[in-house]
């Protein structure tokens, strides 16, 4: 239809570039689901030449996401699922060893167009450039009828080498043509000007899709991209949240909602299914360790939120006053109490379920478990507090080593001592002492003393989950390995030195489940970390 446009998400390739948003494969995964749920026409799985971890993670989406049609997903065909290559043949046969396992599957390859890429970086010239797309092309359609081709940089690039390109990659087999702002340096201005004048000089360009995919540089990538679309691209590239390289990419919830809010301005329709869209925002938020803004735009806490005394009063009197769209449009409604402390775990499955997490067996149990404590504690259950309970109990990575307990004595007078008693992978209890600069610095030299994995600490944070005294603490905590890849972890509880030591154990086992599989892969290769017990 000449007024749908295609959401083409790569939250799991260029928003998991963002410096420390890597997920595992079965996060991937996670999102991946959520994605087709949310309606998205295109998933762009990964860069399966990148690592042997990212071909698995993008054959493990097409064989499950990208086969049939995921319950609940607004559209009654599977998405199509997209794997990234440069214009080389080694990355092409690793894209299509990736997506071939779908029931539409794509090939997505680029190589840059602007004469600062071409000189500086690629260290070619035009006419090389130009033979080495057309080349590429071909063969990646010689495996994969679906082709898109990304001249990259093509914002900064000369439009009449732009338009040779493009005409060249469609006679070659290039069935979606995007135009990457890379670098975010076209106003929305040029940014339409410039894909309006591809559709009217490039031959061929008519009969494929054009699509859009800008970056925030200068904050202006939703805007250049709902330029793009009104001057007739059919695809709009976007990640949850924004997130990316650098300062980020369009975000999906904005593209999306300015489409739908503004539906005179624009006359465009997409196949997102809204109300999963803050769901899909705290999945990716979660799972990537990137807390939102409480001021970002559709899915922030702050979105709905209004304190102003004029702005309570006009709400009072019309909801229109102040909000341009209802909470309840985007999945934003809030519930007061859901559960207490005498819910059945029946109650308790099938509330999450309905939250978007279909936990079952022992992560279900691990789960409900906790719920009746906290049932216990407060006087209130919010859905919030579900999540958090959900997110947490999740067993996306093993639990190498748990914590069995915790006990800290702090205050202004004494020195900050924490007692952890860890339980090992063997099953093992191990128990230390240790003092630090606060209670949550303690427990972590008591947990690195035990554990003994040479980390650093790059990244801590702890908000609340909801309001009041007795509100849920969710804590996010990033490390670095020796290895210089870095892993993320989470934890939940109503005692926030509790939820950070928590968070510290989830990290330090995605590092040891890391290094399990690179010895499994390469036995010579990877040393063996060994417990130590002070």
């Amino acid at each position: 239809m000449s007024d749908y446009v295609r959401i083409f998400d790569t939250s799991l390739r260029d928003g998991e570039q963002a410096p420390g948003a890597s997920m595992t494969s079965a996060e991937k995964l996670e999102v991946a689901r959520a994605l087709a749920r949310l309606g998205v026409d295109v998933i762009e799985a990964g860069f399966p030449a990148a690592s042997p971890d990212d071909l698995a993670a993008v054959q493990a989406i097409a064989a499950e996401v990208g086969q049939v049609a995921v319950v609940g997903r607004p559209q009654k065909e599977p998405p199509v699922i997209c794997g990234l290559a440069r214009c080389t043949r080694k990355d092409i046969e690793a894209a299509w060893q990736g997506v071939k396992g779908a029931q539409r599957p794509r090939i997505h390859t680029f190589l840059a167009t602007s004469d600062i890429h071409l000189e500086h970086k690629l260290r070619m010239s035009r006419v090389e450039m130009l033979a080495r797309a057309v080349e590429m092309v071909a063969f990646a359609k010689s495996l994969c009828a679906d082709i898109e081709f990304s001249p990259e940089d093509a914002g900064r690039s000369d439009p009449l080498f732009l338009y040779q390109v493009l005409e060249a990659v469609i006679k070659a087999g290039a069935t979606t043509l995007n135009i990457p702002d890379t670098v975010g340096y076209t106003m929305p201005d040029e940014y339409g000007a410039l894909i309006a004048g591809i559709i009217e000089h490039t031959p061929g360009a008519k009969n494929v899709i054009i699509s859009v995919h800008c970056h925030d540089d200068l904050g202006l990538a939703v805007a250049n991209s709902l330029a793009g679309l009104r001057a007739g691209a059919r695809q709009a590239e976007v990640t949850i949240n924004g997130i990316g390289e650098r300062a980020g990419n369009a975000a999906l919830e904005e593209v999306v909602m300015a489409i739908r809010t503004r539906g005179e301005k624009f006359g465009l329709a997409t196949g997102i299914d809204a109300t999963q869209l803050c769901r899909t925002s705290k999945l990716v938020a979660h799972n990537t360790s990137y807390p939102l803004p409480p001021n970002k735009a559709i899915v922030g806490a702050n979105a709905f939120a209004h304190e102003s005394g004029i702005h309570q009063d006009g709400m009072i009197k019309n909801a229109q006053t102040y909000e341009i769209m209802r909470p309840e449009d985007v999945g934003a409604v809030q519930t007061t109490l859901v559960l207490g402390k005498h819910s059945g775990r029946a109650a308790f499955s099938k509330r999450l379920a309905e939250l978007g997490y279909a936990l079952e067996g022992d992560a279900l149990l691990k789960a409900f478990n906790e719920f009746k404590k906290l049932a216990d504690r407060k006087k209130a259950v919010h859905d919030a507090d579900l999540i958090a309970l959900a997110s947490d109990e999740r067993a996306t990575v093993p639990e190498l080593w748990a914590l069995e307990n915790l006990q800290v004595v702090c205050g202004t007078t004494s020195v900050p001592t924490a007692t952890v008693r860890l339980r090992d992978p063997a099953g093992k209890i191990h128990n230390y002492a240790a003092s630090g600069t606060g209670p949550v610095d303690a427990a972590y030299k008591a947990i690195d003393a035990i554990v003994n994995l040479p980390v650093t600490l790059l990244e801590f944070g702890i908000n609340g989950v909801t309001e009041g005294i007795d509100a849920l603490a969710e804590a996010s905590v990033r490390v670095r390995h020796e290895d210089q890849r870095s892993s993320h972890g989470h934890g939940a509880d109503t005692d926030i030195v509790v939820a950070s030591a928590k968070a510290y154990i989830a990290s330090l086992n995605q590092v040891l489940s890391r290094q399990a599989t690179s010895r499994a892969q390469h036995p010579q290769q990877t040393p063996t970390v060994s417990i130590h017990s002070p």
